[in-house]
């Protein structure tokens, strides 16, 4: 970079006046500035030295020599463009140089002469390219303190930041484990609900040991559907569809099952437990009868031998019209599947027709179901309502007795009012045994058409499984 210097009372340039060397400097960029002295000691002198801006320095000369002075504190100090740094310099030249840059920028921004007119602007800015010392000078500027702590401090924020959401994810992990636990132990399984003995009492109608007990009676029979499920697991399943009455959707949901196994299960076990189970429904001797008879029954229905009933169940309506006609009830006003049923005075189920359609009449059901074979001459036979089997029941010499209102007669006598009496008390008992037996749900819910077949089957093992339950019925006191 070279530097022009011009005398103010000739107006030309050194390097075409014919002075000492001290007269001139070499330039890169010229600029003629006709500069007047605005103080009388610089209007004095014969000449002068000349202010040029280049790259935002002001270079000043000294007017007795024409030498630039390197002391920072001399008035005839000029800056310097070349700017020399040692590596291994102490603090204090450090700081005596960060002095004098300031004190440098400081004459760049006020020069000590003003043109005429203004620098063109890519003159007053000063590139790294151009002042390459100027960019090593502000690399060892002292960083300050304040500056210095800010980063430390933000560190130690973000170390106790990460701190604290390390704590909350190992708390978070520790609670998802916890959680995770108590879904394995929530899972519905008989594991889970034989700890506590009223739950299995609900969902199944019995305690672990009559539930061990049936296991044991049919496992050897039986078929593992599900490799998931326990053959406890297929049980409990069998046991709450027909005590809740529960939809195979249900059960699936609860099992973590599809709903085509749980369809499985009740297929394969339901007509398997049912022949397995079907000795449980027998038909006792009169003798046992007697040894068995409730005192309730004493002294005027010591001959009771049975208290029967028509249950019918309710199915979906059928599409084809002539099984719609058959399965019509007059009584529930409904397509029913009708059961002839029969209880001891102790309130064990003794009998158990198939199921036929709700549009067949009580006396045809009595006559093809072999009930009347089972009856002998002297036997009494119980009922709560009119039934038209009086002459079938005769002719077996049996007696059938139904309380007098039934009949719909409009006076009573002292006598058949007392009788009706006692046959309401005898009756109270049977109506709890029947509704031990409709405790399963199943018998209480519309069958869908799907299920119709298997009807027969789940009537046979409700029955079987209510003469399991504990009798609802007094005790004699013998």
């Amino acid at each position: 970079m070279f530097v022009c210097i011009r005398h103010f009372h000739s107006g030309k340039p050194d390097h075409e006046s014919q002075g000492s060397d001290t007269d001139w400097a070499p330039s890169l960029h010229l600029e003629h500035t006709q500069v007047k002295a605005t103080t009388p000691e610089v209007a004095g002198v014969d000449s002068i030295s000349a202010a040029v801006i280049l790259n935002d320095h002001d270079y000043c000369l000294s007017p007795s020599d024409g030498e630039r002075s390197l002391d920072c504190q001399s008035p005839d100090s000029v800056p310097s463009e070349f700017v020399y740094t040692k590596e291994n310099e102490g603090p204090e030249e450090k700081m005596k140089r960060y002095q004098w840059e300031r004190r440098r920028e400081n004459w760049v921004s006020k020069p000590l002469f003003q043109p005429s007119h203004d620098p063109p602007e890519h003159l007053l800015k000063c590139s790294a390219d151009h002042c390459p010392g100027t960019s090593k000078a502000k690399e060892n500027i002292p960083v300050p303190k304040k500056a210095n702590d800010e980063p430390h401090q933000s560190h130690r924020q973000l170390q106790a930041e990460y701190g604290y959401l390390r704590q909350e994810l190992d708390a978070l992990q520790a609670e998802n484990q916890m959680l995770k636990e108590e879904l394995e132990k929530s899972k519905f399984s008989y594991a889970n609900v034989k700890c506590n003995a009223r739950q299995l009492l609900f969902f199944t109608g019995f305690t672990s040991v009559i539930f061990h007990w049936l296991l044991t009676k049919i496992n050897d029979s039986v078929e593992r559907i599900s490799q998931k499920l326990g053959q406890e697991d297929h049980l409990l399943v069998v046991l709450m569809k027909l005590r809740l009455g529960l939809n195979n959707t249900d059960l699936a949901y609860r099992f973590n099952e599809s709903t085509a196994t749980i369809s499985d299960i009740c297929r394969s076990w339901i007509p398997t437990m049912a022949i397995i189970l079907r000795p449980l429904i027998k038909w006792p001797s009169r003798e046992a009868i007697r040894r068995n008879m409730p005192d309730i029954f004493d002294p005027n229905f010591t001959k009771c031998r049975c208290i029967m009933d028509f249950a019918e169940i309710s199915i979906a309506r059928p599409s084809n019209l002539t099984a719609r006609a058959q399965t019509w009830s007059t009584y529930k006003h409904n397509n029913t599947i009708k059961y002839l049923i029969t209880f001891t005075p102790a309130g064990a189920i003794s009998f158990l027709s198939p199921g036929w359609g709700g549009q067949v009449s009580d006396r045809q059901i009595t006559y093809d179901s072999g009930f009347l074979g089972r009856l002998e001459p002297r036997d009494q036979i119980i009922a709560e309502r009119v039934f038209q089997i009086r002459s079938e029941l005769a002719a077996q010499g049996a007696t059938f007795r139904i309380p007098h209102f039934a009949r719909r007669k409009k006076q009573l006598s002292a006598h058949e009012l007392e009788t009706s009496r006692q046959l309401s008390r005898v009756r109270i008992h049977v109506e709890r045994v029947l509704g031990r037996w409709k405790d399963f749900k199943i018998l209480q819910s519309v069958i869908p058409l799907s299920q119709v077949d298997m009807l027969d089957d789940v009537v046979v093992l409700c029955s079987a499984l209510t003469n399991l339950c504990k009798s609802v019925v007094p005790k004699s006191k013998q």
